[in-house]
């Protein structure tokens, strides 16, 4: 076979240093370093994205502020998977035209997921004229040569055009942190689920060179990363694209191989590629974290059908059944939607009846929030906001329950936990996570930051751990 996804080639991903030479000469002329601040929205992809964008940034001689607040070029990287965090984007982008106002040479950019919709870009360009750059996510690797074009003052620049999307390697990335790091493996998504918009967004399947990833994570590693996690949409498919044999489980495999003290995490995982082979690899693979993201979305397999997710609630449940027979103590989390169009009462309860039997440790909620442009958002939805309220507060009443119940039985027990920061609970100086990446309360020296140590746990809440070191 061979490959169908494109890869940038490393001459154009010259031309982009060159601009951020050129920039950075700009910048060196001020008198006053200038300050680029990004914001991010929505899920670990974007995280990872906002931390190429910042790395850009650098290189092109900006230091990177917190605030948006006399920052000389800002950069909102959004999320369009519901219509919450598109209305929080268009009102914090709206606020951004007093400060611009009292400091008009202020570059406004707008990019991610959001950015890519036409609608979005139509509205932002005929209401949001404050904005200077618009560029989606296929585009992000461009983006010292699309800021280069709004220095020049060629008017507004919006580049979103209609891409199946490329790879691209060898961008400057600089990390949120010391501890913990994102690698994508992969970008873009092929299942088209029928409420997700992410497919149109970001493109098809892709996915980086196994050895690009691995020098990636090594390099990690090396540098005392202890906490890494694998990024795609869909990271159960990658290398489908390569043609070159190597699927995912085989590339945790050579991951785990790695020499080092680490951690491995990976997501996201959908249930119809998740397969016995992974899970193996999950039982057999000392560094990868006994912890699983697995969203099941509902446990009614006729509103699986309408979503398109590819399996029914019998089928999952297997899943769950095949993984747990290999890691008895797998920490499992999910996404569930309430309130898909059509779903009735009894449909929910079949949603309800899953979660009590599958017992997960968390879960991320919500209500269905329609996308325009998927298929969903044409059904009709004879059910009101309320009504889905409702049930979508008794799910979150039954999930704490368990939450509760699970963090109980840590109680007694002694963890070996990555602690990863000063307290942000009054009655603990530090926090870690435990391998299963729950949350755990502590008291200790600073000092011990970075560094896994056993934790004996002593008291819980629904949401959190507390301990002392043994």
């Amino acid at each position: 076979m061979e490959r169908t996804t494109a890869v940038i080639p490393a001459e154009d991903i010259q031309r982009q240093t060159k601009y951020c030479a050129e920039i950075k000469v700009l910048n060196q002329q001020r008198q006053v370093p200038p300050m680029a601040y990004v914001d991010t929205y929505g899920c670990q992809q974007n995280e990872a994205d906002s931390e190429l964008i910042r790395g850009m940034l650098a290189d092109m001689g900006y230091e990177i502020t917190d605030t948006s607040d006399g920052a000389d070029v800002i950069v909102i990287n959004t999320c369009a998977i519901r219509e919450h965090a598109e209305q929080r984007v268009f009102g914090n982008v709206g606020a951004l035209i007093h400060g611009k106002r009292k400091k008009p040479g202020q570059i406004i950019c707008l990019c991610g997921c959001m950015a890519q919709e036409a609608h979005v870009a139509e509205r932002l360009r005929q209401s949001y004229r404050h904005v200077d750059l618009l560029f989606g996510p296929q585009a992000l690797w461009r983006f010292p040569e699309l800021l280069r074009r709004v220095y020049l003052r060629r008017g507004r620049v919006f580049d979103v055009d209609a891409s199946d999307g490329a790879i691209a390697e060898g961008l400057p990335v600089r990390r949120s942190g010391k501890l913990k790091a994102w690698v994508s493996i992969m970008y873009g998504c092929n299942n088209f689920c029928s409420y997700c918009i992410v497919p149109y967004v970001r493109g098809r399947e892709r996915s980086r060179e196994p050895e690009a990833i691995l020098n990636e994570i090594e390099t990690l590693v090396g540098q005392g990363y202890k906490d890494i996690t694998l990024l795609g949409q869909n990271v159960n498919s990658y290398g489908m694209d390569l043609g070159s044999g190597m699927d995912f489980p085989t590339l945790l495999e050579r991951t785990n191989a790695i020499p080092g003290d680490f951690l491995i995490r990976f997501m996201t995982s959908h249930p119809k590629d998740a397969t016995d082979r992974l899970f193996d690899v999950m039982r057999n693979c000392e560094r990868v974290a006994p912890c699983l993201h697995l969203p099941f979305q509902s446990g009614n397999s006729r509103v699986l059908r309408a979503m398109n997710r590819g399996y029914s609630r019998e089928e999952y449940l297997d899943k769950i059944q095949a993984l747990r027979e290999r890691v008895p103590h797998i920490v499992l989390t999910s996404d569930v939607i309430v309130g898909f169009p059509g779903e009735t009462t009894r449909e929910f309860e079949d949603t309800l009846s899953l979660i009590q039997e599958v017992r997960f440790d968390a879960l991320f909620t919500f209500i269905y929030s329609p996308r325009e442009g998927t298929p969903a958002a044409k059904l009709d939805d004879p059910f009101t906001r309320e009504e889905k309220q409702v049930n979508f507060d008794r799910l979150v009443e039954v999930q704490n329950q368990i939450s509760l119940e699970k963090h109980q039985a840590y109680i007694g027990t002694v963890q070996r936990c990555l602690i990863d920061g000063a307290g942000d609970d009054p009655r603990s100086s530090l926090k870690a996570r435990t391998a299963g990446n729950r949350l755990v309360h502590l008291n200790g020296d600073s000092a011990l930051i970075g560094q896994f140590r056993d934790v004996r746990i002593t008291h819980c809440s629904t949401f959190a751990l507390f301990g002392e070191l043994i």
